[in-house]
């Protein structure tokens, strides 16, 4: 007789499958989410900024070589895309301080939950929220003039890396909020890693017009693998790198996920 039949038998209330669980801690954040909508909308204002303000002041930057014809814009899209995805994920983990100074995170820690329910619960609804803006801010590329050779199936991959991107830095804001415990800490925190991270990238220029140290520590950034994935699916083209750099987003996200979800075991320990 299995624990479940067991505890049926007995009267006691199943405890629900992994998916199940997993499914109710997204809901439950996902209503969050409607509740509070114009959070998530807000953030679409800095896309709007980069790429119809920046994107035309510094327009004439395309004439230098490195930039490709297809003008600064359209370079400039892939690199707002995974920012947007960064800066969304960087503020992830404000959720669990909000449920730790109500009270909720310690309610949800004595329910019969898996922890890694807990933890892909509410990384499925970061990850939805990073899909639906990822999607605006490659619409609002293309209202700036920004095109896209690779069709449809190039803005799937870039969604696609975006996503991956999302995990890493979603995960990452987990653990740090878990860890940490306080707003004001995870928020320098954020601060700290978000801007190099950015700066430090292919995201608004090409590698070859950087100095030659940044260009060294570019090279090890998942900021620019994901913003050359992307910069490549939308044009259209392939570089024998894209294996490698995938590859290398992958098991960062894993290991973000894993780091999390020992976060949360970490905090639980210390009540």
């Amino acid at each position: 007789m299995t624990t479940t039949t067991a505890a049926v038998a007995l009267g006691a209330p199943a405890r629900a499958g992994w998916f199940t669980q997993a499914a109710q801690i997204t809901g439950r954040w996902l209503t969050n989410t409607r509740r509070q909508v114009w959070g998530a909308a807000f953030s679409l204002v800095q896309p709007v900024v980069w790429i119809l303000l920046f994107g035309q002041v510094f327009s004439s930057l395309s004439k230098l070589p490195g930039f490709g014809d297809a003008g600064y814009v359209t370079f400039l899209v892939p690199g707002v895309l995974m920012m947007t995805v960064l800066y969304s994920g960087a503020w992830a983990g404000t959720g669990y301080i909000d449920d730790m100074k109500s009270g909720v995170m310690d309610q949800l820690l004595t329910a019969p939950i898996a922890r890694t329910a807990i933890v892909t619960g509410q990384l499925v609804q970061q990850l939805v929220i990073c899909l639906a803006q990822s999607i605006v801010v490659l619409g609002i590329g293309w209202l700036g003039g920004a095109s896209y050779p690779g069709g449809v199936g190039g803005m799937a991959v870039a969604l696609g890396v975006a996503l991956l991107l999302g995990m890493i830095f979603c995960s990452l804001s987990t653990a740090a909020a878990l860890t940490a415990r306080n707003q004001v800490a995870l928020i320098g925190i954020s601060q700290i890693v978000v801007l190099p991270v950015t700066f430090l990238s292919s995201t608004m220029m090409p590698t070859s017009l950087q100095p030659e140290w940044v260009q060294t520590v570019s090279t090890y950034n998942p900021m620019t693998w994901a913003v050359d994935l992307a910069r490549d699916a939308l044009a259209g083209t392939g570089d024998p790198s894209w294996g490698w750099h995938v590859g290398g987003l992958v098991v960062l996200a894993a290991l973000a996920f894993v780091w999390s979800v020992r976060a949360l075991r970490g905090y639980q320990r210390s009540l």
